[in-house]
């Protein structure tokens, strides 16, 4: 198709045809994420002989992602998005058959290591989220972006649920019974890899690049320009080339994206609301569990070596279900939000959610209800923030460094949510549920004041109709 023109219409196409593609392999990868969040901590204990190792799954799952955030950027920079989505996809789909060896040969390294496989597979899940708005008109970003935002809905509640089903796999196969859920996540992945590979052509990406490059400026208009950062909107073209230009800049690195981010104040914006947020929501909500706990069977019931009563566990089962309800489920109400009431707006209005919740929880420590009401709030408050702040960041920077920003700003989201879980139990023995809730709230207004300082200037720089 070299030298050939495509429409604007063309360009719509492909964009529609690049999120329900991605979608899909969304879907079917979260397949896998969900059966080792639901197993793993078990299957760690049973492996390594040892109740201390029983988070070593979930760590490694984190750090893996955190740390293949920013060389799967790299890649995708360089090549293009379908290279970069291939490539974690496969290392998760080489993680679930690690997973399934340690299981058949009763082998903990292997199982660390198929963690961090699906770890990396976590990275590119997220940044799919990037590959959505890359053909994306200014007016419908928010939305493309929630769209494979709710898709992981699907695997995060059917993985959990395999269980059972994985079980019966393994004996048909002549397995251990627990390895059959990841027979059925390696399947999954397998196909969301195989969806990506043939299906996303011409790469986003790639075709976004092209596009710019060939586009006449508009009077006015800077070349970088956003019709949701500046003042000018470009006037669409009726035709565009499609993308056989020039290969992607590579170099991406660390130091290149952080340089980009703090050259854009809104990018700076947009990335402390995205890590701020995971900040504060992974730290109150891994501990929560262990809150509820102390709150029906009293605080002997958190000593070690305690197992949790089945009530318990059902409290603590629908608590944390309608949490991720809240963080997946309202997804599109939130893109929606984005691309109609703004940015910055839709940010303010997610850390005032943020900050309710972790009121509403941690004075209403003492009530089940209360502390459920608030995981509810707190996965809302996350998904607006996370939708808007990723939209936002998408646009702050030129087009050479946006894909490296991009794994930068997932890199410090993923360090964000590790350390916040790492510290958040020593906050809890120090100050309390409370105290824990307010340390979170603390963070949040941080970042809600500056959201609103940022949305009243812009406000005031509007000229009135």
């Amino acid at each position: 198709m070299a030298g050939t023109l495509m429409t604007e219409s063309g360009v719509r196409q492909v964009q529609r045809r690049t999120v329900v593609l991605l979608s899909a392999a969304q879907v079917f990868g979260g397949i896998g994420t969900g059966a080792t969040v639901s197993i793993g901590s078990i299957l760690a204990v049973e492996l390594s002989g040892s109740s201390a190792w029983a988070g070593a799954v979930a760590t490694v799952m984190t750090l893996g992602a955190a740390l293949a955030a920013l060389p799967l950027a790299a890649l995708a920079d360089r090549r293009g998005r379908r290279s970069g989505q291939v490539a974690g996809l496969a290392a998760a789909l080489l993680g679930t058959l690690l997973m399934v060896l340690a299981v058949v040969w009763g082998l903990f390294v292997l199982l660390v290591l198929g963690a961090a496989g699906i770890g990396v597979g976590t990275a590119a899940s997220l940044q799919a989220r990037f590959a959505a708005v890359d053909l994306a008109d200014a007016e419908h970003r928010g939305r493309a972006l929630s769209a494979v935002v709710w898709a992981v809905t699907v695997g995060a509640v059917a993985g959990p649920n395999l269980i059972q089903p994985g079980t019966v796999v393994g004996e048909a196969l002549g397995l251990p019974p627990v390895a059959g859920p990841f027979v059925i996540s390696a399947a999954g992945l397998l196909v969301a890899t195989v969806l990506v590979f043939a299906g996303l052509r011409p790469d986003p990406l790639l075709l976004a690049r092209s596009l710019s490059s060939s586009a006449v400026p508009q009077p006015g208009v800077p070349a970088q320009a956003d019709p949701h950062i500046d003042a000018g909107r470009p006037a669409p073209s009726t035709q565009m080339p499609t993308a056989q230009g020039p290969p992607a800049q590579a170099g991406g690195s660390l130091a290149r994206g952080m340089r980009a981010i703090r050259g854009s104040r809104m990018a700076l914006l947009a990335v402390s609301a995205v890590v701020g947020a995971h900040a504060v929501m992974v730290g109150v909500m891994s501990m929560t569990p262990l809150h509820l706990q102390h709150l029906v069977e009293g605080p002997a019931a958190a000593h070690a070596g305690h197992t949790a009563s089945g009530d318990v566990l059902v409290i603590i089962g629908f608590t944390i279900s309608l949490h991720i309800a809240g963080m997946f489920a309202l997804s599109p109400v939130m893109g929606w939000l984005t691309d109609k009431a703004g940015r910055t707006e839709t940010i303010v209005i997610g850390f005032g959610l943020l900050i309710t919740a972790v009121a509403v929880a941690g004075f209403g420590q003492d009530s089940t209800a209360a502390v459920a009401v608030g995981l509810v709030l707190l996965g809302m408050g996350w998904s607006a923030s996370t939708i808007s702040g990723s939209t936002l960041l998408a646009e702050s920077v030129g087009q050479d460094d946006r894909v490296v920003v991009q794994g930068v700003s997932d890199m410090l989201m993923g360090i964000a949510g590790a350390v916040g879980g790492a510290t958040s139990g020593l906050v809890l023995s120090q100050a309390g549920y409370l105290g824990l809730n307010m340390a979170g709230a603390l963070v949040g207004a941080a970042v809600l004041a500056a959201a609103t300082a940022t949305a009243i200037a812009r406000r005031r720089r509007t000229p009135a109709p």
